[in-house]
């Protein structure tokens, strides 16, 4: 179903030819992101990414948007704890001009010292904006509880200190370590010929060597004790983030993990979203996220809370997790949760963006790509036994962390004692 090749130097190359489609989505991803960096240089890989926009050697900033944009196209980037991409949507026609465009943001940044530090002033504003939302703040405190004193647990972003010390030569020399053909994968989807793109990538990218794939510091998940972080603000609600140690992107449970996240949060027929704001009104927001990495994972329950109500609201999300460690599924949640995660992923895939996504990620994280046909039939065999089995190895006591913004009046103790699952 995907086309697949790995040139002489490294690069790799992975694409979906979709029928009738009059758009074309590309994707140019490096094996780097936050979890790459060291906590002198914290958001080194977000602030390059923010810069490769800037010019090249060939393009102005203003020429590559008006390039893309000027046939109908979109053009974005994102850097996450282990990734960068830079993409594109564009008309069919144009998939020469997009790797032209994307290739040479990648290979053949400027970098210009003005607005190195315009776009430092940039993100450093970034940085204190996220600080003054809660509803994200609560996330980037959670996760230092999850992952204290590794780069994992540290902000993508960066912090004020990490960010203000990095300049051109820094950017230049982390873009010459990883920015490399071994780190490179180029993923396409939509209206497209596999032999014009495979030309054009090795057209593109000859002038990159092949060298070794680089590497990350494995995560540290040693815990024997709940972790509880209180941040007092004087907020209209509580922002809560629970989160739990979970599974690595290629567990065997994690399609059993998926339908767990189902069942407990992700959408409106939810149990968490029932029993706390459909049933008891406690929260006007309440929900599940996973994120998945290479060699750890996260279960977070998220929630914004009334005021007066945090310590009931807590007691009752920590009996919903029990409960589905303790008790399988009922068949309907099962055939629902089921339908929801393969319904979901078969929608996405319709999008040529979409797609272009999925593919690319797994081929840059795990060096391979799923087909919707062969995850419906990993899913079809998930059985109700192994969501509990999934909730049991997640929501343990000494997994339990836990962080808090709002105008708390409940000692931090009494909070703390609120905190038990087994």
């Amino acid at each position: 179903m995907y086309r697949k090749a790995t040139l002489d130097n490294g690069l790799r190359i992975i694409s979906h030819h979709m029928p009738g489609r009059q758009s074309l989505a590309l994707g140019i991803w490096i094996n780097v992101g936050g979890r790459y960096e060291g906590f002198g240089n914290k958001g080194i890989a977000h602030f390059l990414e923010h810069l490769l926009f800037k010019g090249t050697k060939k393009y102005s900033c203003r020429r590559i948007k008006e390039s893309i944009e000027g046939v109908g196209g979109s053009l974005n980037g994102f850097t996450s704890d282990e990734l960068t991409c830079y993409m594109t949507k564009i008309p069919a026609g144009y998939l020469e001009l997009a790797l032209d465009i994307l290739s040479d943001m990648v290979i053949n940044p400027a970098l210009p010292e003005d607005e190195v530090e315009k776009e430092k002033q940039v993100i450093l504003e970034e940085i204190k904006m996220y600080k003054d939302l809660p509803q994200s703040y609560v996330h980037e405190l959670l996760d230092e509880l999850l992952w204290p004193d590794q780069p994992v647990g540290a902000p993508i972003i960066g912090t004020v200190e990490s960010v203000s010390g990095i300049g051109r030569k820094e950017l230049d020399l982390f873009r010459q370590k990883y920015y490399t053909a071994s780190n490179i994968i180029i993923s396409a989807a939509g209206s497209l010929k596999y032999t014009q793109l495979l030309n054009a990538a090795q057209k593109r990218s000859k002038l990159l060597k092949k060298q070794e794939k680089n590497s990350f510091q494995g995560a540290l998940e040693k815990q024997d004790a709940p972790r509880l972080k209180i941040f007092h603000k004087d907020t209209e609600q509580t922002h809560m983030a629970m989160g739990f140690h979970a599974l690595k992107r290629e567990h065997p449970l994690k399609h059993a993990l998926g339908m767990l996240h189902i069942i407990l949060g992700a959408n409106m027929s939810s149990r968490l979203f029932h029993e706390l704001r459909e049933k008891r009104g406690l929260a006007y927001e309440i929900g599940t996220t996973i994120k998945r990495l290479q060699d750890t994972g996260s279960f977070i329950v998220h929630a914004g809370i009334d005021n007066r109500n945090v310590e009931e609201t807590v007691r009752l999300i920590l009996a919903e997790l029990k409960k589905a460690s303790l008790d399988l599924v009922t068949s309907d949640e099962f055939k629902r949760a089921r339908e929801f995660y393969l319904g979901q992923l078969m929608l996405a895939l319709e999008d040529t963006m979409d797609h272009m996504l999925w593919i690319g990620e797994s081929a840059a994280s795990l060096d391979t790509a799923y087909s919707l046909q062969q995850i419906t039939k990993e899913v079809r065999k998930v059985k109700r036994e192994d969501i509990r089995q999934a909730a049991r190895q997640i929501f343990r006591q000494e997994r339990l962390n836990m962080a808090l913004i709002g105008p708390l009046k409940e000692s931090e103790q009494s909070i703390y004692n609120q905190l038990r699952i087994n």
